[in-house]
């Protein structure tokens, strides 16, 4: 009786994890400093630009410096537990599809394609359809927001750079997108021990903000949030929702790429690092 073997997983050399590693939950320190170069580089600036737009409305509706600062917190924070941790992290890592994810693979979970016309799957097919469409957009939008948002903090220290911002960013984005065809795992293994120095300084430098602003641990209560847009005016809290919406942008990542890393380690990285 003859007996089939299955072909070995090819390795990786980049990495050191096999193709398979992902798809079978295996958490793989190589994976996740991929997940933190390749999934948590847009939504590791987001809240950055995110916070100052919010600010930016809050006095401009007349509150001060401090509430404005304290309620964008809490909005923003809150945002990243709600929509980030709780619905991307513990709820949409789960519905995978042999592994994979991203709005494609929902939909064949649902089985939206065999959908009869005027069916409510044939509906799910077309909100899909629109999804991956806006998905596009904010491919395109979002790395000249993210990349811009951080290379204007030069202009704090250094306001004599101002004037190349700009074409400091663009040299960034033509670069970027020179070295992408190369691969996910290549540009994990670049970006993940960059991004992992990012979150590292963030740290710090938020621990040294705490100690010298102690004030601002009021913002782990959601009520100042909920408080603050009640009591801004319309105008100012929608202003202030679509600046705390801009800080989650990325978090789409988290289960487009579930299949190049796995659940296990985009949640480690998550919680762990992020």
């Amino acid at each position: 009786m003859s007996q089939t073997l299955a072909p070995a997983a090819k390795t990786r050399p980049e990495t050191g994890t096999t193709d398979a590693d992902a798809a079978r939950g295996r958490l793989r320190p190589a994976l996740v400093l991929g997940a933190l170069g390749v999934v948590y580089g847009d939504i590791g600036t987001s809240p950055l630009y995110a916070f100052k737009e919010a600010v930016k409305a809050a006095t401009a509706g007349g509150a001060s410096v401090p509430a404005a600062a304290t309620g964008a917190v809490s909005l923003i924070l809150w945002s990243l537990i709600l929509i980030v941790s709780l619905k991307y992290a513990v709820l949409i890592l789960r519905a995978d599809n042999r592994g994979e994810g991203g709005i494609v693979a929902m939909l064949a979970l649902l089985g939206a394609r065999q959908a009869r016309p005027g069916t409510g799957k044939a509906l799910l097919l077309v909100v899909g359809l629109v999804g991956a469409a806006l998905l596009y957009g904010d491919g395109a939008i979002t790395p000249a927001i993210s990349v811009l948002s951080a290379i204007e903090g030069v202009k704090v220290d250094a306001p004599a750079l101002g004037p190349y911002v700009v074409p400091i960013t663009l040299v960034i984005l033509v670069g970027l997108f020179l070295v992408q065809h190369k691969g996910v795992a290549a540009i994990g293994r670049v970006f993940g021990p960059v991004m992992l120095v990012w979150f590292v300084v963030l740290v710090l430098l938020g621990i040294a903000g705490i100690l010298g602003t102690p004030e601002i641990l009021a913002a782990a209560n959601p009520l100042r949030a909920v408080d603050f847009l009640v009591h801004a005016g319309w105008h100012v809290s929608f202003l202030m929702l679509g600046a705390a919406f801009l800080a989650v942008t990325g978090g789409e990542a988290m289960y487009a790429d579930l299949g190049h890393f796995g659940a296990p380690a985009i949640r480690f990285a998550w919680f762990g690092l992020v």
